[in-house]
């Protein structure tokens, strides 16, 4: 079937992660992006490899057959930006992402240089309707 994924539930709690972030702004950043997310998805969140915060999980298979498992949405500091994961894609949120604010995008990432220059309303609702389609599309 292929490689095996490295980006997994780890063990590490998400409160010693959030601890470790030297910088104070952005751990302060990833707090909100804790209390957002939990608000906009019902999901606990859980530590993946890698350093990402994820929320919620669900069991993916391609027509290819390769399958896994993922997180419904989460986000992860780097160093540049915050990363945040809108797994739907962006194609059917465009009236929400030109409300956000300052961004750049890859194919489900969200990249932000500080939560201060978007619209936490906004990405609340992207991040819970992104949420949403992901549960119902793969059940």
């Amino acid at each position: 079937m292929g490689a095996k994924l490295k980006t997994t539930p780890t063990t590490t709690t998400v409160s010693a992660f959030l601890a470790s972030i030297a910088d104070s702004d952005r751990r302060r950043e990833c707090r909100t992006l804790l209390a957002l997310m939990r608000r906009a998805t019902g999901k606990s969140p859980v530590m993946w490899a890698g350093g990402i915060v994820g929320f919620g999980s669900y069991h993916y298979r391609y027509a290819s057959g390769r399958e896994g498992d993922w997180f419904l949405t989460g986000f992860a500091p780097r160093k540049r930006d915050l990363t945040i994961y809108v797994m739907a894609g962006f194609g059917r949120y465009e009236a929400l992402m030109k409300q956000l604010g300052p961004h750049t995008t890859g194919v489900s990432c969200l990249y932000v240089k500080r939560l201060a220059d978007i619209d936490l309303a906004v990405l609340e609702e992207l991040v819970g309707a992104s949420a949403q389609h992901v549960q119902r599309t793969y059940g």
